[in-house]
């Protein structure tokens, strides 16, 4: 199949401010399910988050541009039920998402001490000094235009006492089928179908995503279609 062009300048509905709210909750809603299928965060926390995470104090960990705040509930209540003592913390600022995202956490049974939500971006908390053990984001990269993507890579390094990891959609034409099909049940009922199509158009391949990051920044093919943007400190090289 030949390669899909970038469509990097596309918009997509959920990112509008003026989009439908009743469709734009209910894809929040679905991402916890397109999530699960696609997105392997359990065997990324497995093999590239819990060995970042300290024994001998809480452990923390942030998510930047969290959306409904799914994977960022999904790795607090592993780490509970692994008896890790991590807080993680899920930003955005766009309020919609804030919103949506703080609700599912007060109803996820999670204290306060193990899970928080704020509406803010990166760059805020690095004007506070805040540092985590672990800083990660999901399907954020292809949303952010060159300057906001460079500002993202560097947020990260100064906020990650360990590892940095970026994971994102890789663009394929098989990639835009496989999920136009599987999602069809779900069209009309929110943005999950139309916007994660032309996601899968926004995002990059793994040579141009190299392409565009600065030293000590490497890119993993990871299955199914997915790139890992990933980090570390240099005490750990």
């Amino acid at each position: 199949m030949f390669e899909l062009v970038r469509a990097k300048d596309a918009v997509e509905e959920m990112d509008r401010p003026d989009c439908d709210p009743v469709l734009l909750r209910r894809t929040y809603a679905q991402f916890p399910l397109v999530n699960r299928a696609v997105a392997g965060w359990g065997r990324l926390y497995a093999e590239l988050i819990v060995d970042q995470l300290p024994a001998h104090r809480p452990a923390t960990l942030l998510d930047i541009g969290c959306g409904g705040g799914d994977i960022t509930i999904m790795l607090a209540k592993r780490a509970w039920a692994e008896g890790i003592n991590l807080k993680v913390l899920g930003i955005d600022p766009d309020e919609r998402a804030f919103h949506y995202a703080h609700g599912a956490g007060q109803k996820s049974g999670l204290p306060a001490s193990r899970l928080e939500f704020r509406q803010c971006d990166s760059s805020q908390l690095v004007a506070q000094e805040a540092q985590f053990d672990v800083v990660i984001s999901n399907h954020l990269l292809h949303h952010l235009d060159e300057q906001q993507f460079s500002g993202l890579l560097a947020d990260s390094q100064r906020l990650a006492t360990g590892r940095a990891m970026h994971a994102d959609i890789r663009r394929s034409r098989l990639a835009a089928v496989l999920f136009g099909a599987a999602t069809l049940p779900l069209a009309g009922s929110s943005f999950i179908r139309r916007d994660g199509l032309l996601s899968i158009r926004r995002s990059s391949t793994p040579v141009e995503l190299a392409r565009r990051v600065p030293a000590r920044w490497r890119v993993e093919e990871r299955r199914p279609f997915r790139n890992l943007l990933l980090w570390e400190p240099a005490h750990a090289l």
